[in-house]
């Protein structure tokens, strides 16, 4: 007799078997302090070919909801009987995990307390997230209906009690508070990476970004901050003067709404507060070299039914996915004693942006053909993923001119220009990719795209400058 929903729901375990696969697998996490890098690595390779050729012969459920996806585990073709253990998003969330694992030990290879506590973030909070969430239910989140407070808790409590006991196990010399604050806020940073609203798996997203904040927040020291107060003080009153003289400008253009000038206000702050003047102009460099391309043959684009809306005014969602790794490392600036290579991050970040959206723009006003990156295949200007000589040859020389710029403004040197540059040409080769494969098939949006973009360059031209 098939149960009712109402009673299938109630039996249900709250916590899958998927979840619990995860979370033990935390347990060789505990083993970091007495492996190399290499041995490390190891084992997590090991755990990859033990979920892609043992795990499926065990034949359990391993959807995110049991009882649902994993009850039919064999398929057949033909005459011959053809072991397919599971759908593709369950298949992709049982590798992914691994592999995820792997590429935190490889990264952060010489800081494993920083690829312990990602890992900790990943499996404790998710696997509470499931647990609370679905236990005590309560209102959802505002920017994720099917995400719910007490799930958003549970994940930041576990997730902190899980990083802050591997990374004083991994790493015992850390100062506790420090290895505490920095703990919460990457837990909070990971649920917020968890919560938004795309198709993505988590087990991918969470990680690397729980990962790259660890290692920054790390950095961060007092007495870098003490050193730059004096330089601070007079600063922040021109950071707010300036900014708020865009924001009303803009507003009483009407250009922008009220939430487009309150975002570019407090990133416009940050980013001042880097390097004075000097790091603002390399925000402006971009905002100008983006608005003229988008307005360069408009008319043309707009026949052609791909023109920006309004005339090329960005949300605060879009100026938050172009300018907020930007702002992260001019924060960075003021707050590590690492200050040069984090200029050179903000530079990479700013030329990567730049690049992206002049060879959008330009791309799509020169010719209504592009082509797949991935396949070459000729598809129509403005699809996702598409790339045009004209388009990419203008990309270039934006992001050129943003690290040329930030050159001549002493940001950077000729190695930290060049490097900056390089980085700035990979992230937009990542943006590109990312929107061939991801964003086509829907699983992320532009704004997850243009963030991974801008946050990779800066990402690869900080490892860059510190190696």
């Amino acid at each position: 007799m098939p149960i009712p929903p109402s009673r299938a729901t109630a039996a249900r375990p709250l916590l899958s078997t998927r979840k619990i696969v995860h979370m033990s697998m935390l347990i060789f996490a505990f083993l970091l302090p007495f492996l190399s890098w290499v041995q490390a690595a190891g084992c997590a390779v090991l755990a990859l070919l033990f979920n892609l050729f043992l795990l499926p012969r065990l034949q359990v459920d391993l959807s995110k909801q049991p009882g649902v996806a994993g009850a039919d585990l064999t398929r057949f073709a033909g005459s011959d009987t053809e072991f397919l253990p599971y759908p593709a998003s369950t298949w992709t969330g049982i590798i992914l995990y691994p592999t995820s694992v792997l590429l935190l030990i490889l990264l952060y290879r010489h800081h494993l307390h920083v690829a312990a506590a990602a890992w900790a973030i990943m499996a404790m909070g998710d696997g509470m997230a499931s647990v609370v969430g679905e236990g005590l239910c309560g209102p959802a989140l505002p920017w994720n209906g099917e995400k719910r407070w007490s799930g958003f808790a549970g994940f930041v409590v576990a997730g902190t009690a899980g990083a802050y006991a591997l990374t004083r196990w991994v790493n015992p010399s850390l100062p506790v508070n420090k290895v505490l604050i920095v703990s919460a806020a990457a837990a909070l940073v990971g649920a917020l990476v968890e919560t938004v609203p795309i198709r993505l798996d988590d087990n991918i997203s969470v990680p690397l970004v729980s990962g790259a904040f660890l290692f920054c927040a790390y950095l961060v020291e007092r007495s870098a901050l003490d050193s730059n107060v004096p330089f601070l003080r007079r600063r922040v009153l021109v950071a707010v003067a300036i900014n708020a003289v865009f924001a009303l400008l803009a507003l009483g253009l009407k250009t922008v709404g009220r939430s487009v000038a309150v975002a570019g206000f407090v990133l416009g702050v940050a980013i001042y507060l880097g390097y004075g003047y000097k790091s603002f102009l390399i925000l402006l460099s971009f905002f100008l070299l983006g608005a003229m391309a988008t307005r360069l043959g408009y008319a043309t684009k707009a026949a052609r039914e791909i023109a920006e809306r309004c005339r090329g005014a960005r949300s605060w969602r879009e100026a938050l996915a172009n300018t907020l790794a930007g702002a992260s490392f001019a924060v960075l600036v003021i707050t590590t004693h690492q200050e040069a290579a984090f200029l050179v991050a903000l530079v990479a970040a700013f030329a990567e942006a730049a690049g992206d959206t002049v060879s959008s723009e330009i791309g799509q006003w020169l010719s209504p053909r592009a082509y797949l990156i991935t396949t070459s295949q000729p598809v129509p200007a403005g699809e996702n993923g598409g790339v045009s000589f004209g388009g990419s040859l203008a990309g270039l020389l934006a992001s050129g001119l943003v690290v040329g710029l930030g050159y001549g403004l002493g940001l950077c040197g000729k190695g930290g220009a060049a490097i900056a540059f390089s980085a700035a040409v990979a992230g937009n080769l990542l943006d590109s990719l990312l929107g061939a494969t991801l964003e086509r098939r829907g699983l992320v949006t532009n704004g997850i795209v243009n963030f991974a973009g801008t946050s990779f360059a800066g990402g690869l031209a900080l490892a860059l400058t510190l190696l």
